[in-house]
């Protein structure tokens, strides 16, 4: 039998063509193979609910510290605002307990031995080097010699202790591999882009108007420009012993700056002061890291970049933003060596904790705060190891500290009262008997310190907006929040580092608490500098926290599965809309506020203050230019008014020195023949009748301010008599 032959595409087109035939040809389907399919099935999408618990207080708590404002209500009351802060705590524990506004975990910490290992003969050398540079920094002088001998120990020290990972490749190696490349490819991510424009506003903020806010210099800052004007004539102090004495770094730092850039000015104190300022923010990115995440970082650098608080206390153009700067370099180093068991770390801390001894006087509270963190390390430890290894770092990062500290403790052996006479006269009576009982007092400034970022930062008019919270309406709020949330996660998980946080707060506040003769100084924004890095740390971790509540409780706004009961589920983010207006929101509220606090309420009340010595320089370089020598100008000083060494130095003539001329001097100055000229108060009557004894022939001239007829000042010019002469 003929087997049936398959029909090819052509027989298949012409059956097709031919449509109206029977027999069509008709192509089979495909044997359909038995196999197994798996059924997709999509995922239930899961919503969180609606954050109203973490809305409502966060509205509560934003209302709350709005009623501390000076503006809300006069006289300013307590109750109200309390009240608000209670229900919103009620509403914040309740939106924690439901998974809302939590904190990031902390990271996990690591375990690791020390070895144990000591360079001895570069251990032995830099003892000796530390003896015979502390012999030789005596005289309060640097000098070339006690320099180079003072960097040998601190290297040989380092060469001692320091330890190598085997596994990491040379810097140098790296930095010739880097270089060598034909190509570098550059990434741009979205948290690239964030980190600049968070940098473009925060300086912004630190820079726009420096030269302009604040507009004039008081005694402090003819201080500091005589130092920077000693160094730059090769007088190298270890001490700066006037006004009862100032530690070096933030004066040389000054003097680099004048030096390359701007000359002895107001503006080079400002520079100097703003620069130190800058340098603290990426540690406490770093800090945010520690703390859990970089979002924390960012979000605590954020809040304190557009503060008011740290922006006044580097426009005032000191060396106050050196006590933040190294209490977060310090920390940082602390925190990231206990959590990683690393002894290179706390040589870093070590040498953060030197340079902030050399920065500014108020940072020597932080060697006790130190060891009340290894304490607090020692008592939460896991393991004797981890114990006896912690009281080995703690020596190691107190002699590191020393190496660098050894300038400052040979002048301090040699002038004990002038090292130690600032902090005496505050917490004793070595200048004015104290005003109570010590234990009354403390308690007293303890609390007033307690309530300066919610109430009131004192009434210190040179860098705050006196008799105002020190945090705006935001920040406050959000400080307070932090608090809250870091005090609930250590009752529940006992981590260290939680404790460490809420109390360095008051301990970092001790300088000013400590003003025990002069109570009416506590507190102070300058001297509770330190405190900026806890209280911006809480800051961005209660904002975390909310964000990641917006964001269905996961660490960003990305979806996630996770499992109800025994079905997986995927959590989406949760309100990105409203995750992103609430962020907008107290971002703009925030900037604005703290916009107003600076370049208004603080650049109007200090101008309202302090006395217009700019206008007085303006004065002295017209003079100087076109009618004679600065040397043959004066100001006659009257109580209460003028540092008559400021003039010269807005001038750009630091080198006439003060101008004080008294009444009774003036006669002194008939022996000069050239052309003089007189500066002295409006309401000086002895000064004028003097003068016109004395130059009858002199032109009198009211200067009239801008600031108002309270800063007017006479100008009295005697002409040359040469002059004289030839008109007779």
């Amino acid at each position: 039998m003929k087997e049936p032959v398959e029909p090819t595409v052509l027989d298949y087109v012409k059956s097709k063509l031919k449509f109206w035939q029977t027999g069509q040809i008709e192509i089979p389907p495909l044997p359909v193979e038995e196999q197994a399919v798996e059924q997709v099935e999509e995922l239930p999408v899961v919503r969180t609910p609606f954050p109203w618990p973490s809305l409502l207080a966060l509205g509560l708590a934003l209302f709350a510290q709005y009623t501390f404002e000076p503006g809300f209500n006069a006289p300013r009351s307590w109750v109200l605002g309390t009240v608000l802060y209670l229900a919103a705590l009620g509403l914040l524990i309740f939106a924690y307990r439901r998974g809302e506004w939590t904190l990031h975990p902390l990271p996990a910490s690591e375990s690791a031995q020390d070895p144990l290992i000591v360079r001895w003969v570069a251990f032995v050398a830099s003892l000796i080097l530390g003896g015979v540079t502390f012999y030789l920094m005596g005289g309060n002088l640097f000098s070339a010699l006690n320099l180079t001998l003072w960097v040998l120990t601190f290297f040989t020290h380092l060469r001692a202790f320091w330890l190598r990972d085997p596994q990491a490749e040379p810097l140098w190696n790296r930095a010739k591999r880097f270089f060598a490349r034909q190509s570098w490819d550059i990434r741009i991510t979205r948290w690239a882009l964030l980190i600049v424009a968070v940098a473009a506003l925060i300086l912004y903020f630190r820079v726009y108007q420096l030269s302009e806010v604040p507009p004039d210099m008081t005694s402090d800052h003819a201080e500091k420009l005589e130092d920077v004007f000693d160094i730059l004539n090769g007088k190298f102090s270890i001490y700066f012993p006037r006004n009862t004495g100032r530690e070096p770094l933030y004066v040389y730092l000054s003097a680099l700056v004048a030096y390359l850039f701007t000359g002895v000015s107001f503006q080079t104190l400002k520079i100097a002061a703003v620069l130190g300022g800058l340098a603290t923010l990426p540690y406490l990115y770093f800090l945010g890291k520690e703390l859990g995440a970089k979002r924390i970082g960012l979000l605590a650098v954020l809040f304190a970049g557009i503060a008011y608080w740290p922006n006044v206390i580097e426009r005032f153009g000191l060396r106050i933003s050196f006590y933040p700067l190294f209490v977060a370099a310090t920390f940082y180093y602390l925190i990231r060596g206990l959590r990683r068991q690393n002894r290179n770390d706390m040589i870093l801390a070590g040498i953060s904790l030197g340079l902030g001894l050399n920065g500014y006087t108020p940072f020597r509270i932080v060697p006790f705060v130190i060891v009340a963190a290894f304490i607090i390390y020692i008592i939460h430890a896991r393991s004797g190891q981890e114990r006896k290894q912690a009281v080995l770092w703690l020596g190691l990062l107190a002699l590191t500290s020393w190496v660098i500290f050894i300038p400052q403790a040979r002048f301090a052996l040699e002038n004990p009262d002038l090292y130690g006479f600032r902090a005496l006269s505050r917490m004793s009576s070595v200048e004015q008997p104290l005003p109570g009982p010590v234990w009354q007092l403390l308690l007293q400034n303890l609390w007033n310190a307690l309530k300066m970022f919610n109430w009131s930062d004192g009434g210190i008019w040179v860098h705050s907006v006196p008799g105002r919270p020190a945090l705006d309406v935001v920040s406050g709020a959000l400080f307070l929040i932090g608090a809250a949330l870091v005090l609930i996660r250590y009752i529940r998980q006992r981590q260290w580092t939680d404790l460490f946080l809420l109390l360095s707060i008051p301990l970092l506040l001790m300088p000013s608490i400590l003003s025990l003769a002069f109570p009416d100084e506590n507190p102070s924004l300058n001297r509770t500098g330190g405190a900026i890095i806890p209280v911006f740390l809480l800051v961005g971790l209660a904002v975390d926290g909310l964000l990641a509540g917006f964001a269905g409780g996961a660490e960003s706004a990305q979806s996630q599965d996770v499992s109800e009961g025994n079905r997986p589920v995927k959590v989406r983010a949760a309100h990105p809309v409203l995750m992103f207006f609430v962020m907008a929101g107290l971002l703009f509220i925030s900037c604005v506020q703290n916009y107003n606090l600076v370049f208004h309420e603080y650049y109007l009340q200090y101008r309202g203050s302090a006395w217009n010595t700019s206008e007085m320089g303006v004065v002295l370089k017209q003079f100087a230019l076109t009618q004679g020598s600065s040397e043959n100008a004066w100001i006659v000083p009257f109580p209460f008014w003028v540092d008559t060494r400021l003039p010269p130095m807005w001038a750009g003539i630091p080198e006439r020195g003060d101008m004080a001329i008294r009444p009774e001097s003036l006669p002194n100055t008939l022996s000069i023949t050239d052309n003089k000229l007189f500066i002295f108060k409006i309401t000086d009557t002895e000064t004028m009748a003097k003068l016109r004894e004395l130059y009858p022939q002199g032109t009198l001239n009211i200067y009239k301010s801008a600031r108002g007829e309270n800063w007017n000042f006479y100008i009295y010019v005697v002409p040359a008599v040469e002059t004289i002469s030839s008109v007779q």
